[in-house]
């Protein structure tokens, strides 16, 4: 079945885009949630006030994206935890815990956009990537300090 996708899917395609899928994925998920519509000839027609509304709605995204990148990267956040001996954490900071930190800055964030390579057990300085969208990663710059 052929389709034009409405909106970016991801591992399918982007907006705009006229691509075959299979005839149960069509009818059963992209029709029903609006991110396609079936590839006739008039809606063929139609493809370039699709493609239209994909880029501007890709450059508000983009927009955003910036404006939220700017908002991390100029945040300083320390997290307060217990050690023992070795200056080892008691527990470790997840990127669930920096998530909700952000958020009570005001920044939301989804913990899955927190590339963490692993949870943090040791005090120091640390930066990691927050992946805000395709193209825009932030950097968080953050403490781990002792609990006093």
């Amino acid at each position: 079945m052929k389709v034009i996708l409405r909106e970016d899917v991801p591992e399918l395609g982007s907006a705009g885009q006229t691509i075959d899928v299979k005839d149960g994925y069509g009818r059963n998920y992209l029709f029903p949630k609006n991110l396609a519509i079936p590839a006739t000839k008039a809606n063929l027609k139609a493809i370039g006030e699709i493609q239209k509304q994909a880029e501007v709605q890709a450059k508000k995204r983009l927009k955003q994206s910036e404006q939220i990148k700017n908002k991390i990267e100029k945040l300083s956040l320390s997290f307060e935890v217990l050690v023992g001996e070795d200056e080892k954490l008691f527990g470790s900071v997840t990127s669930a815990d920096i998530a909700e930190k952000l958020a009570a800055e005001g920044v939301s964030i989804d913990k899955r956009a927190i590339e963490l390579e692993a949870p943090i057990k040791v005090l120091g300085v640390y930066t990691t990537p927050i992946k805000i969208d395709k193209d825009v990663v932030a950097n968080l710059k953050y403490w781990v300090i002792k609990k006093s």
